[in-house]
């Protein structure tokens, strides 16, 4: 039997979580990237302390903990059914399951042959590299050794993409697309990243322009905005906040680009909180499109890729 394992930041799977999650996706250097390890570990104590009551009171709005987790146990189990003799699993970057929980299950079935799925669209340094680095890493560890195949990106799989439209689509049931602005939401990065020459930016801009050719003139306009940006430094832009802002056609979608699975930073921060100043800019309607999630579509795009490795 081969193996399966869906990589992913993951997200705290209660209260108590939030702490470690924020620990650990700050102590990573290739979110920090200072080279002094303690330097690092001591900017990601100030920082964590800084942010983790906030934090915490974000995830008790979502029901006391990131609904990712719900989303990636959903998609592993309909994987499982549509391949039955591929052993399907998942590994998370800041909190459990971590890698070496996903590579405990993958040596007690005796499994030689590993397929790493990073559950991020675009390649960026932050996410793909860091998840495929922790797990060889891990694996390196632990002495596991197998035959490995990973993906660095599928922004351009049309299953997906089509998966995407379902999305998009479903959130525009009943409307005149043609009079709404459709936002593409990706998560920000510090720009001095992108300049040292990580291609988030220019996969997350051909993507936008790969989807803006297949929806062609249903919407009144189409625009590229950031979000989720922390601390001082210069991030991506434009932000989603100054888009909002913008923008004269006070009705808008906004798809979450960079993201295949509902998390805080969708659920939280594009339904409540952009939400919130949306109406307090006179939006007349502000419409949020769900993330892939595990619809039938997704599925299919992700066996698709599976099978392209």
């Amino acid at each position: 039997m081969k193996g399966l394992v869906l990589l992913n930041m993951g997200g705290p799977n209660n209260l108590e979580e939030v702490e470690l999650f924020l620990r650990n996706m700050f102590n990573d250097q290739n979110i920090l990237p200072i080279k002094s390890t303690l330097l690092r570990r001591f900017v990601a104590y100030m920082i964590t302390n800084t942010r983790k009551k906030e934090a915490r009171k974000n995830y008790e709005e979502l029901g006391g903990k990131s609904p990712l987790n719900l989303y990636t146990d959903r998609l592993i189990a309909k994987l499982q059914a549509k391949i039955p003799d591929l052993y399907v699993t998942k590994a998370m970057r800041y909190t459990p399951p971590f890698a070496k929980d996903a590579i405990k299950e993958l040596v007690a079935r005796n499994i030689k042959e590993v397929y790493l799925l990073p559950l991020y669209p675009h390649y960026s340094t932050t996410t793909t590299k860091s998840s495929l680095e922790d797990f060889y890493n891990t694996a390196k560890g632990l002495g596991f050794h197998a035959r490995f195949h990973d993906i660095a990106n599928f922004y351009d799989n049309k299953l997906f993409n089509k998966a995407i439209l379902e999305r998009i689509e479903e959130v525009c049931d009943g409307v005149d697309t043609k009079e709404y602005d459709l936002i593409f939401s990706a998560h920000s990065l510090p720009q001095k990243i992108v300049q040292k020459g990580d291609p988030y930016l220019y996969e997350v801009t051909e993507h936008m322009e790969i989807l803006k050719s297949m929806l062609g003139n249903r919407f009144n306009d189409y625009h590229l905005a950031f979000q989720s940006k922390l601390g001082p430094v210069k991030w991506l832009e434009p932000s989603l906040e100054e888009t909002l802002k913008t923008i004269k056609n006070r009705r808008v979608v906004v798809y979450p680009l960079s993201f295949v699975l509902d998390n805080s930073e969708t659920e939280f921060e594009l339904h409540i909180e952009y939400a919130q100043l949306a109406k307090a800019l006179g939006y007349e309607d502000y419409k949020v499109a769900r993330c892939p999630n595990d619809s039938d579509t997704f599925v299919e795009a992700l066996i698709d890729i599976y099978r392209r490795m």
